[in-house]
């Protein structure tokens, strides 16, 4: 889909800035300039910045998003105060309210919260955004034309769930990833070369994930139709479902993450 984006300043190009950044280009990127003290060189068409001091007078972005640290929020976001009123702020770091986040950037400031996730670097991703009072329609199809520039997106009035969606879609990929990695270590247990273990696992984790994405059926149903009855994944599961197990270690796991995204407020 080629469209023209209008312009936008990104503070913060680390790994999801990166990943937004490139999305954009390819949807007709105009004009953008990035504020990062820490990246070493500009991405392609864009002009980088050191500081927010440099940026032009006369730059006027249509919306900043806000991709930096959530620990670095207090001492960044009131350098972009003078864009409130004008452009609409987009911001993607974990557990930063829009509530604390106007009292940075000041009563005029329009905010957007969302929670993306790092599949977004080959625009599989995954966000979920809320948008705060004073948000005009126009700032939120343009927010949402940015995140959907990375996969799909959706959105919530309660920002109360932005909180969770964290902890299960932002921190998601991990858990993914964790399984393969895991997976592999146990195939090597069982004598399986560690070359072939690897590309087993990665591969296993990854086609399943295409399956889920390309099937109308839930994942229950998914799993059902891989567990022949009496044979070996269903031995298997009935390791990882027991009492104590996989649910309920994940179920603990999404837990601490939501509060911990919660502690993040500040």
């Amino acid at each position: 889909m080629t469209e023209t984006l209008p312009p936008l300043l990104l503070v913060g190009c680390g790994k999801m800035g990166g990943a937004m950044l490139a999305g954009w280009r390819e949807r007709g990127l105009s004009q953008a300039i990035a504020v990062d003290p820490h990246l070493p060189e500009a991405p392609p068409g864009v002009t980088l910045l050191r500081d927010a001091a440099a940026i032009p007078a006369g730059f006027a972005p249509a919306a900043v998003i806000l991709a930096t640290k959530p620990q670095e929020a207090a001492a960044t976001l009131p350098l972009y105060a003078r864009f409130a009123g004008t452009a609409v702020f987009v911001s993607v770091m974990a557990g930063r309210t829009i509530a604390g986040m106007g009292a940075l950037l000041g009563p005029d400031a329009a905010i957007i919260r969302a929670m993306p996730n790092t599949p977004a670097a080959v625009r599989q991703g995954f966000t979920v955004a809320c948008a705060g009072a004073g948000v005009s329609a126009a700032q939120r199809a343009l927010a949402d034309s940015l995140l959907a520039a990375t996969g799909e997106t959706a959105w919530v009035e309660d920002e109360g769930l932005i909180d969770p969606v964290t902890a299960v879609s932002g921190g998601g990929p991990a858990y993914v990833f964790l399984l393969a990695e895991v997976m592999e270590a146990a195939a090597r247990e069982q004598g399986i070369p560690a070359d072939l273990a690897r590309r087993m696992a990665r591969a296993t984790v990854a086609g399943s994930g295409a399956l889920l994405g390309a099937s109308a059926e839930d994942a229950a149903q998914l799993r059902k139709n891989v567990t022949s009855p009496k044979g070996t994944t269903e031995r298997a599961l009935a390791v990882l479902m027991a009492e104590g197990a996989l649910p309920a270690l994940m179920s603990r796991a999404i837990a601490a993450a939501t509060a911990r995204s919660r502690e993040l407020a500040g």
